[in-house]
């Protein structure tokens, strides 16, 4: 397998690697039981600001496994060479990745406690509340909580 080969192959599977890792929204968090379409409305009881540490977007450990796959590849000859190459990779993607969070200031998001026309209450984290306030009626709709 010659160098080209090497690289392209190692850039295929850390792509694949960290396709699914990134998440650039806040979740979710409610009861723990399921919720009926009546049940979507109700009345905002607070609005509390809380920060989100993101987890990163993946370009850290892409990058930083390139440049150790490149310098592994300086290095040695033969299997020497591929295991120097690996290894580089390996090792860059690691470092590059902790890079990027420790780079990560995190966000702002807003955790909205909403008292259910059923009496039952859910907790919906998201990035902005600029039209909400304590009282508003509100639904609550995928995961989100809108004015009506």
């Amino acid at each position: 397998m010659n160098t080209k080969q090497t690289l392209a192959a190692i850039m295929v599977v850390g792509t694949a690697l960290l396709t699914g890792c990134a998440s650039t929204s806040p979740q979710q968090t409610s009861s723990a039981t399921s919720q009926p379409d009546s049940a979507s409305y109700g009345t905002i009881d607070s609005i509390q600001i809380t920060r989100v540490n993101s987890s990163g977007s993946g370009v850290g450990a892409v990058a930083g496994g390139l440049v150790g796959a490149l310098l592994g590849n300086q290095v040695g000859s033969g299997n020497g060479r591929k295991a120097a190459t690996v290894a580089g990779a390996v090792g860059g993607a690691v470092a590059g990745n902790e890079i990027e969070k420790s780079r990560g200031q995190g966000q702002d998001a807003y955790q909205i406690s909403v008292r259910l026309n059923n009496g039952d209450y859910r907790t919906v984290v998201q990035d902005n509340a600029t039209d909400l306030r304590v009282g508003n009626r509100v639904r609550v709709v995928d995961g989100r909580v809108y004015r009506y």
